[in-house]
C-alpha cells in the first residue's frame, strides 16, 4: 500500500494535471476564427415579439405555478 501512495497516486495526479493542461492549451492550435468569442444573437425586437397578454392563456398564472392547477387542488 505504501508503494501505491508513494509512486502510483502522485503519478496519477500528475497525469491528470497534464491532460487537463493539454485540453486547456489546445485552443492555441485552433484556427484564428475559432479563438474569437462566441457571437451573441441579436435580441428580438419589441415589434416582432408578441406581448404576454396576447398569448391566449398559454402561460400559466403565478398561483398555478406555485400551487398547481386548480383541478388537482384538495379543498380545505
Amino acid at each position: 500500500m505504501s508503494f501505491f501512495r508513494s509512486y502510483i497516486a502522485p503519478l496519477l495526479i500528475v497525469l491528470i494535471f497534464a491532460v487537463a493542461m493539454l485540453a486547456v492549451s489546445a485552443r492555441i492550435f485552433l484556427p484564428s476564427d475559432m479563438m474569437a468569442p462566441a457571437p451573441i444573437e441579436e435580441p428580438i425586437s419589441a415589434a416582432n415579439a408578441a406581448p404576454i397578454a396576447q398569448t391566449d392563456g398559454m402561460l400559466p398564472e403565478l398561483s398555478e405555478l406555485i400551487h398547481g392547477p386548480e383541478s388537482d387542488r384538495v379543498a380545505g
